[in-house]
């Protein structure tokens, strides 16, 4: 029987979770709603968990208040999409709990971390909906706290909540019609019990923490291996580098009496005089990376166990000084950041004068992070950030816990067209306030769609899809489907456009030519003689067309 888990089990089930909601994403991916190509749950879920992942292998103790904050961080670091960000707040919700309590935590103190879970998850959304993800956790930890008293074995208890927790995501489509009508249970919700199983796994001793892939176990044994830039220090204030010397060096040449325990000594030695700490490899060499107002005694404790090579000092006070001094001497009131994939449309946010675009779009949801990084490298004290798709919204608002310098106004753009009318109402000569309510105004008078190709077969939104269709829709469901690309697009034009709309603008994609776009916009052009119709290069992979009216 096993009454309570330790720190260590604790660890060994959020790595064999993540690996198995990896190892099963591409499943997760294809219980998309709309039988498009662009189905990345699964795979957002999965990054999210691979950073927690990657910032646990950095800590080299099993206290559960590190692995908890580490959890806590690097999950939230690598949100992506809603469904990473909900799940990013799930675990900080979980280990607010855990962190804090015993050495020891029992089947009561697991269910109230599930609870606690719950409660943040929710809180981050602003209109939380029943029948996604946040239906599952809710009644899977209110099923937990019930049950706790009655199953102190987590061998017990643990598959009650699994069981409960599948009885719920059954009952997603009668919560959501969306997904009733598309015939599919909340892809975040399995993505969620995915998690939940390999947490069981773990417990049970199935799968081993050496199977799970870590920052650690893929370092390089090449004395050719890089050290990173640094650059990271850029944007901090002086006040929160604790430890001003960035020591790197190689440890080669180990004397005989070296053994592993002593690497993991050295490792722990550093940790005493420093952060960021680095100690990896075998008995034929170690990299040593840490922070440190020491390096003399870094490179002390190494000397005990072999020869130093390649030794590196930096002092990041002197170059966060000279880098702040430029970039504050470059500093504008306000910036632009875009996310969009396709060359075509980036080119464009550029030519209206975006300070930076990144890549992300629906096959690819930047994080949390990458957008907050963004930010950053926008030397401007307010930035307004178009997310150009509903699913990274909550991504761009989360980033603004990472960022403490700056001013940022999340511009809700649900596509592409309305990003453009964003960039093109911002004055660099009006305030911030005024700038934003001219880019909510402007974005309120587009309407755009999309053309694309099913994927499966399926009815919904009242139309008997077939796999290979091509399709048109706007942001909330399908609107036009037929056998060819063009008569889609005039299709989808047809639902969308009304009386105030005086301009249609398609941007293609990639694989569709030049020729073609030019031959459709004829065509609309003569389907609708009163607009202006114009057409672009978008570069977009996943659709052959956006569509724009004005």
């Amino acid at each position: 029987m096993q009454k309570t888990i330790n720190c260590a089990t604790f660890r060994k089930m959020v790595l064999v979770g993540a690996k198995t909601l990896d190892n099963n994403r591409a499943k997760v991916d294809a219980l998309n709603v709309f039988p498009v190509p662009d189905g990345d749950t699964g795979t957002n879920m999965s990054l999210t968990m691979q950073s927690a992942v990657k910032e646990l292998s950095g800590c080299a103790t099993n206290g559960f208040p590190e692995v908890c904050d580490c959890v806590t961080k690097g999950a939230l670091r690598g949100a992506r999409g809603n469904s990473g960000v909900i799940l990013s707040q799930i675990f900080r919700g979980i280990c607010s709990v855990l962190r804090d309590g015993k050495a020891e935590i029992d089947t009561k103190t697991f269910a109230r971390a599930m609870e606690a879970g719950t409660k943040v998850a929710y809180n981050a959304v602003s209109i939380p909906k029943e029948g996604t993800i946040l239906t599952v956790v809710r009644e899977m930890s209110e099923y937990a706290v019930k049950v706790a008293g009655k199953y102190k074995d987590f061998e017990a208890f643990l598959p009650a909540v699994i069981e409960e927790g599948d009885k719920s995501l059954a009952r997603t489509p009668e919560l959501l019609p969306v997904l009733k009508k598309a015939g599919v249970v909340d892809s975040g919700g399995v993505g969620l019990m995915t998690i939940m199983r390999g947490f069981l796994s773990a417990l049970m001793g199935e799968e081993t923490v050496s199977e799970v892939p870590t920052e650690g176990a893929g370092a390089s044994g090449s004395m050719d291996a890089e050290f990173g830039d640094n650059s990271d220090i850029i944007n901090m204030d002086l006040g929160e580098i604790q430890f001003a010397y960035c020591t790197e060096f190689f440890v080669i040449n180990l004397k005989k009496s070296t053994t592993l325990a002593d690497i993991d000594k050295l490792r722990e030695s550093l940790m005493g005089i420093g952060d960021s700490v680095i100690c990896i490899g075998d008995l034929e060499m170690v990299k040593v990376h840490v922070h440190t107002n020491c390096p003399g005694v870094a490179l002390t404790y190494a000397l005990e166990l072999g020869e130093l090579d390649r030794p590196k000092i930096e002092n990041m006070l002197e170059q966060n000084r000279q880098l702040r001094a430029k970039r504050e001497a470059e500093k504008k009131e306000q910036g632009m950041l875009a996310i969009c994939t396709g060359d075509g449309i980036s080119d464009i946010f550029k030519d209206l004068f975006v300070d930076r675009v990144i890549e992300g779009g629906q096959t690819m949801n930047p994080s949390a992070s990458d957008i907050a990084t963004a930010v950053q490298r926008v030397n401007a004290e307010t930035v307004f950030i178009f997310p150009n798709n509903k699913n990274i919204i909550l991504a761009a608002e989360q980033a603004r816990a990472l960022v403490e310098n700056r001013t940022i106004h999340v511009i809700p753009t649900k596509n592409v067209p309305q990003g453009f009318a964003a960039a093109l109402a911002f004055s660099p000569d009006v305030s911030a306030e005024e700038n934003k309510t001219n880019m909510i105004h402007a974005i309120d008078n587009v309407r755009a769609g999309a053309v694309t190709h099913a994927v499966r077969t399926t009815s919904v939104n009242g139309f008997s899809i077939k796999e290979g269709d091509i399709i048109g829709l706007d942001d909330k469901k399908i609107l036009a489907k037929s056998a060819s690309i063009d008569e889609t697009v005039l299709k989808l034009l047809e639902k969308l456009k009304d009386d105030s709309h005086e301009v249609i603008t398609l941007y293609f994609g990639e694989g569709v030519q030049e020729a073609d776009a030019e031959a459709l916009a004829g065509k609309v052009q003569e389907a609708f003689p009163d607009c202006d119709v114009d057409y672009h290069y978008g570069g977009q992979p996943v659709y052959y067309y956006l569509v724009s009216l004005e």
